[in-house]
């Protein structure tokens, strides 16, 4: 019996001495990260299968959201949302949802079929309200159909013109925004979370902190870091990853299309030629998602397009990435490869640039064959 004991508590002091033993050499030993190895897109003329044109309703001091009345009747304004209508749609979707049931009407008359006026229209739904939907276009051929799209919801005004009311209502539409799109993740909707490479020719911040309205809200990408040049494969001296939500417009937009008539809402198509027309409607209150529709209807002389243009390359399924900076953009759909960077204000056509598909080609050609 004494010499099985021993022999037992020999085995078990030399397999845990083993063991520790191996686990202090692994900690001891220099960790190596590895290198990130992602395929590169393949840039060509014979590669295009499409470009769109979309106009961003753009204000600079940011989206309007505001309840105002017009005798019988209250307009509530959800509307200039620049860049970032896609990712701030459930948040302020929200916040106007909260604005309307102010008014104690049952029936709402939702202006507009893009995302913000779908989304509203579906959170208004979720509290028990009928709503008829009126809009000039329905998905696909909404200016929502034409956006990239992913989360980033800090181009809805620009620096100088943002005050601390705004900021404060950015930033509670945004992270309302973000939570909502959690329960939307997964093929149905075209919402996945990808790795997102932003890169620069210039060295980070010091500080290592965010300026603007993006300080407010690192916590909603995780796993963000600055890479070293050995743990990428990108033609830049500085690359920071990050996590974040893409959205596929084509898929993203019909499914809700489908959620909103499933519960019940009419779909009015008609386009509103004065404030007048707008009224006529006999549902007690409005919101208006109208987006630039805005500026002629009520005024809003703020509100300006900002013309932005994608071209769009055949589907590359191993590129399951996206990458920012030199003023481009890349992001993988199952619809294409998106490669966009266009910014040009105040230009009402919907005719595509060559000279700016030449740019945004040419600049992403070069990117993409210098990779390692």
């Amino acid at each position: 019996m004494g010499e099985r004991t021993d022999r037992r508590t020999w085995l078990k002091t030399t397999l845990l001495a083993g063991f520790g033993g191996s686990v202090a050499a692994r900690c001891a030993r220099p960790s190596t990260p590895a290198p990130v190895r992602l395929p590169p897109v393949r840039v060509a003329r014979d590669r295009i299968i499409r470009t769109t044109v979309g106009l961003r309703p753009s204000r600079p001091s940011g989206f309007v959201l505001r309840a105002e009345s017009h005798g019988e009747k209250t307009i509530i304004h959800n509307y200039g949302h620049g860049g970032s209508g896609m990712s701030l749609s459930w948040g302020t979707a929200h916040l106007a949802a909260d604005l309307a049931l102010e008014t104690g009407a049952t029936r709402f008359g939702v202006i507009g079929a893009g995302v913000i006026g779908l989304s509203t229209a579906r959170l208004l739904q979720q509290r028990g309200r009928d709503v008829t939907i009126y809009a000039r276009d329905l998905p696909p051929r909404t200016t929502s159909n034409m956006s990239a799209a992913w989360f980033g919801p800090t181009g809805a005004s620009e620096a100088e013109h943002t005050t601390p009311a705004f900021e404060e209502v950015w930033h509670r539409a945004t992270r309302l925004s973000h939570r909502h799109f959690q329960d939307y993740l997964g093929d149905e909707y075209g919402v996945r979370w990808v790795p997102y490479y932003s890169f620069s020719q210039n060295p980070p911040n010091p500080q290592g902190q965010q300026r603007g309205l993006g300080r407010l809200i690192t916590d909603l990408y995780p796993e963000t870091a600055q890479l070293e040049p050995s743990e990428h494969p990108f033609p830049a001296p500085y690359v920071r990853r990050r996590w974040t939500m893409r959205f596929e417009p084509p898929v993203y937009l019909n499914a809700l299309m489908r959620d909103v008539r499933l519960a019940g809402a009419r779909i009015v198509v008609r386009e509103f030629a004065d404030l007048d027309a707008l009224l006529a409607p006999d549902e007690p209150a409005l919101v208006n998602c109208t987006g630039l529709g805005a500026r002629p209807l009520f005024g809003d002389a703020e509100l300006h397009p900002v013309k932005g243009q994608l071209t769009v390359l055949l589907p590359q399924p191993e590129v399951d990435y996206m990458v920012v900076g030199g003023g481009l953009y890349m992001l993988s759909r199952r619809d294409g490869i998106v490669l966009g960077g266009t910014q040009q204000a105040d230009d009402w056509s919907l005719e595509p640039s060559e000279t700016e598909m030449d740019r945004v080609m040419s600049g992403h050609a070069q990117f993409f064959s210098a990779m390692a």
